[in-house]
């Protein structure tokens, strides 16, 4: 999530020809490509929507690139596009819903790093998918399809993965902990949520792949519910409770914050799509520690993201806007903690 890019951006020219020499050799020589555009959303990763027209039929695709085609990465947990690549494959054949992959590029190719594969329909943005009256069917829904796609993608033989990450709750304190203590900005608040977690650290669950970042945002919504999980540039091996506990966080509810599910839908709901999907039965309680350790390392992020803005490392106003929320993690974890006493 946090990767730091040096890299060359490509023109919209050269992303074109080099598209189309590829549509040519898949779709047939009489191939071109239309309305090609880049798209707002992606913060480590270019994301550009485009279509092939062959004989007056038109098919839309994305192509997903590390910026400029070839990017420098330090101090990221992020996998490589072709490793995301293979879990979309992964995760096509174990029936969660995502988009397939048609293509696969190598650092060095005409388009550098990346992969192209289909555009799915829908809305990714969580304001309009908890408030517009298009999705009211879908906010009914929602909980049980993701407990199903969460089940789907845990169920995954790890063995046909790619060599992923392995973090669990406790790596992750360690390592959001060091991350705090180099800012020597001491927070109360945070300081009292990190002695509660590592008192009360959970038995483990067997490790499974975990999406790394489910939540509103990475999911496309069409009127009828979950279309595609998006973003899995944050995959690894884990507990699957991270994944379940991370769309409760109230971040990513929204303002919606008495439904603790992505602000759309309840717990027991999800935990019963969950395990009727062939997941472990869990109980609300099982996730509320994994609540505690997501609203603290976004917490955490936030003040990451300031400090870029600060720095002037990415002098953004997104940057700046983000770090002024770590006072609002705070509250959710003095909530959370009130609840867990």
């Amino acid at each position: 999530m946090f990767r730091v890019i040096v890299a060359k951006m490509g023109s919209n020219e050269q992303i074109e020809r080099a598209l189309e020499s590829w549509a040519r050799r898949d779709f047939g020589d009489a191939a071109r490509i239309a309305d090609l555009k880049r798209l707002s959303g992606g913060a480590s990763q270019e994301t550009w929507a485009f279509e092939v027209v062959v004989a007056g039929k038109t098919s839309r695709l994305i192509l997903r690139r590390a910026p400029g085609g070839e990017a420098v990465a330090r101090s990221s947990e992020a996998i490589t596009l072709r490793m995301e690549s293979m879990l979309l494959a992964c995760a096509d054949a174990a029936g969660v819903p995502v988009p397939g992959v048609l293509g696969v590029f190598e650092p060095g190719s005409d388009l550098g790093e990346s992969f192209i594969m289909r555009r799915i329909d829908g809305e990714t943005i969580g304001r309009k998918i908890l408030r517009d009256a298009v999705y009211e069917t879908a906010r009914t829904q929602l909980s049980e399809q993701c407990g199903a796609a969460l089940a789907a993608i845990h169920a995954i033989d790890m063995e046909k993965l790619p060599d992923l990450p392995r973090s669990d709750g406790m790596d992750q304190i360690r390592k959001y902990e060091t991350i705090y203590r180099n800012f020597d900005l001491p927070r109360p608040v945070f300081e009292l949520a990190f002695a509660w977690l590592k008192e009360h650290q959970p038995a483990p669950q067997p490790a499974v792949l975990v999406h790394g970042d489910f939540r509103l945002g990475n999911l496309i919504v069409d009127a009828q519910g979950l279309a595609s999980v998006l973003d899995w540039e944050l995959a690894h091996i884990g507990d699957p409770r991270e994944d379940i506990a991370w769309i409760c966080v109230n971040s990513w509810r929204f303002g919606q914050i008495e439904n603790r599910v992505g602000g759309f839908g309840q717990l027991d709901a999800l935990l019963e799509a969950y395990a009727a999907a062939g997941g472990t039965r869990f109980e609300p309680r099982d996730i509320d520690w994994w609540e505690m350790l997501g609203s603290l390392k976004w917490g955490i992020m936030c003040m990451i993201m300031y400090e870029a803005y600060r720095s002037g490392g990415d002098p953004s106003v997104e940057r700046a806007a983000i770090g002024r929320r770590v006072s609002e993690t705070e509250i959710d974890l003095l909530n959370l903690l009130e609840r867990a006493v």
